[in-house]
């Protein structure tokens, strides 16, 4: 098919590709990413969506949704994610239902960025967080992953800020709960959390019977973390999740397809199947400017060590 890659092709281009810090070290994994798939281990659980990020589909420009979801329907991924503003648009136009039936992909949730700094902003963002979860329950879907916006880290005290993160998020995580959705906390780096400390101690105050865990790895682990400690530290939590590879170089935000770069995927992933098998799992990578891979290239790509590692996605 147009637009895919072999895996003879992969192994010997990725490398230069990614143009990766240390990813010479990482050959192994390489070849391990790119080894022949073998069938769904009988252990294996988790059903493994993804995300439309790489695919460039942004609340600006929704548009290229269509050819996400077709990308990940044929590739085999479980589910979808993508910005609550671009459900709304394609609602809108009346051409989310259309989508869905065609592809055969389910939407699993939406990503939300909400101001967790100013008490003032806080009615109007659980308004727009309402009416987003509206359309989520419209399509069966059931999670709103919240991320954090308005802080400058160059200026930024996270202890002065403390008390207002954890407050806002409660009442985010109860507005979701009061409608019969689930939410949690999607940590990222430039945002008011971004590091281990600041990850444990707003996880460790909040509400956790209305609000969970929904980290994205990659971001841990380009923030200083060790992802997979995370992960088991707040298993029990965790029901939500962006699994990304972090490899530290120019392209896609020092981001790399799973298997590649530092983050302990096999790890976290064992970790979840024990503590939280229905767990939505997403796959995500961010885009950039002159990408070694196609968006569809990366998904297959990540395929390919999910398959590795006993998830079948799909038959191809």
């Amino acid at each position: 098919m147009e637009g895919s890659v072999n895996r003879r092709t992969f192994a010997k281009t990725l490398l230069a590709g990614l143009g990766a810090t240390g990813l010479l070290e990482g050959t192994a994994s390489v070849a391990r990413a790119t080894a022949a798939p073998r069938q769904n281990s009988p252990g294996k659980q988790l059903r493994i969506g993804c995300t439309a990020l790489v695919w460039n589909v942004f609340p600006r420009s929704p548009e290229p949704l269509e050819t996400a979801v077709r990308d990940m329907s044929e590739l085999g991924y479980k589910g979808f994610e993508t910005f609550g503003e671009v459900i709304e648009d394609w609602d809108k136009k009346g051409a989310l239902e259309k989508l869905i039936a065609q592809y055969r992909i389910p939407l699993i949730s939406a990503y939300s960025t909400l101001d967790v700094i100013n008490p003032a902003a806080r009615k109007d963002e659980i308004a727009r967080i309402v009416r987003w979860g509206g359309i989520l329950k419209k399509y069966n879907a059931g999670f709103m992953v919240i991320a954090v916006g308005g802080a400058n880290r160059k200026e930024y005290d996270f202890k002065a800020h403390r008390t207002n993160i954890v407050a806002s998020l409660n009442d985010y995580g109860k507005a979701m709960a009061d409608i019969g959705l689930g939410s949690g906390l999607h940590q990222h780096t430039g945002t008011p959390i971004e590091t281990r400390d600041e990850v444990y101690a707003v996880m460790e105050a909040v509400d956790t019977r209305v609000f969970k865990f929904a980290p994205d790895v990659g971001q841990l682990q380009k923030g200083g973390a060790d992802a997979a400690q995370v992960i088991k530290d707040f298993a029990s939590i965790t029901v939500h999740m962006h699994l990304k590879d972090f490899v530290n170089g120019p392209h896609m935000g020092g981001y790399s397809p799973l298997g590649i770069g530092t983050v302990d995927l096999k790890s976290i992933l064992e970790t979840m199947e024990q503590a939280n098998p229905k767990a939505n799992i997403m796959h995500e990578l961010d885009g950039s400017r002159n990408m070694p891979y196609t968006a569809r290239q990366t998904a297959e790509i990540s395929k390919w060590y999910l398959q590795r590692l006993g998830y079948m996605l799909g038959n191809s």
